[in-house]
């Protein structure tokens, strides 16, 4: 098992990138804290990154799962597909992010966590 990280702070998008050239990949997964504005990025899975912050002190319904493509321009970088975010007794059926507002919500997080530039 490969633990992910968690970013309190900024990052830059080239850093993920690096993240993600470790899985040989072009894109890593990553979980978001939407109470909290951090995120864990790179475990295995989504879940030992949702284990990474719920043993911080996170709370399971603040956390969504995501992907992130560093090399992609526009709202595409960010895509909402985990098996974590399939919660029938939250109104989440999917694995994807159903609410729209919830969207926004981890959009607002990434944004301020992964910036423009290199390292």
């Amino acid at each position: 098992m490969t633990a992910g990280q968690i970013f309190s702070t900024p990052i830059t998008r080239s850093r993920v990138a690096e993240l993600a050239d470790a899985w040989e990949s072009d894109w890593i997964k990553a979980v978001v804290d939407v109470a909290q504005g951090v995120m864990a990025i790179g475990g295995d899975l989504h879940a030992d990154d949702e284990a990474l912050l719920l043993a911080r002190g996170s709370r399971q319904e603040d956390l969504w799962g995501i992907n992130l493509y560093p090399g992609e321009d526009g709202p595409g970088w960010i895509e909402f597909d985990a098996m974590i975010n399939i919660r029938p007794r939250d109104g989440n059926r999917s694995r994807g992010v159903d609410d729209p507002e919830r969207r926004a919500q981890i959009r607002r997080v990434v944004e301020s966590l992964v910036v423009a530039g290199e390292e």
